[in-house]
């Protein structure tokens, strides 16, 4: 997906109070704006890094920017707008990228689903195969030094999610594996949208109940598949198939 309008560069000073974050720039001056990632963005930030702006275009907006794409000091692009992830996804299935879901006639995003008042974020339907439900969880978290749980280093490019504990993952963990049960097809995809990430595992360190459940998953034959995203302040759109590490 292309970002239209383009989006403007700033520096980022600090995001603070879930949904708030100060930059500034030479046009503007200092000013804040919307952050639109309600999670921990766990080293997805820092004072100084390049933060990219949309600008909603909306007078009526109390915060009229919205923070998109950070760029590292270290030189990674980041997306944090998880809002943008069915799109992204639904791009890559429809040009083909994402080998593992083609072939479907029908494409429905945030449909009810499931036993426990969920909704699945893309639905993939055909008249000769069973329903497809994906669910789709945003990656940003690269970790990097030792372990505190168990000791050992990072290996470089390593990825984790969730990055803070998550009961709504897993939720959605059991929710695919009902669908298994009930003869449908169930796909957890890793959407990886952070450039330095070059493999993906359950956070265990963070939240082992999630990386346990994930682990029963896929036993049970719930498919887990991870894809990076190419990134640049003109736009974002699925690359390539990552390693899986559970």
């Amino acid at each position: 997906m292309k970002f239209s309008p383009p989006l403007i560069k700033t520096t980022l000073l600090k995001r603070y109070k879930r949904f708030l974050a100060d930059v500034v720039s030479n046009e503007h001056g200092e000013f804040t704006a919307h952050c639109p990632n309600t999670g921990s963005m766990k080293n997805c930030w820092q004072e100084g890094d390049t933060a990219w702006l949309l600008d909603s275009k909306n007078p009526k907006r109390k915060y009229l920017y919205t923070w998109v794409l950070n760029q590292n000091l270290q030189g990674d692009w980041i997306c944090i707008n998880t809002h943008l992830a069915n799109q992204v996804v639904s791009e890559g299935i429809e040009n083909g990228i994402l080998e593992e879901l083609q072939d479907y006639d029908s494409l429905q995003q945030e449909v009810k689903y499931g036993e426990e008042n969920s909704r699945i974020d893309l639905l993939l339907t055909d008249p000769n195969k069973p329903h497809c439900y994906v669910e789709i969880k945003t990656v940003t978290l690269l970790e990097s030094g030792v372990n505190e749980k168990s000791g050992e280093a990072f290996k470089p490019g390593s990825g984790f999610f969730p990055d803070a504990v998550s009961t709504r993952g897993q939720k959605h963990i059991r929710e695919l594996v009902t669908m298994v049960e009930q003869g449908h097809r169930a796909v957890l995809l890793f959407l990886v949208q952070h450039t330095g990430i070059q493999t993906v595992s359950p956070a265990a360190h963070i939240d082992p109940k999630y990386a346990e459940l994930l682990s029963a998953a896929a036993q049970k034959g719930v498919e887990i598949y991870a894809y990076n995203t190419h990134i640049s302040a003109a736009e974002i759109k699925l690359r390539q198939a990552l390693p899986v590490i559970l």
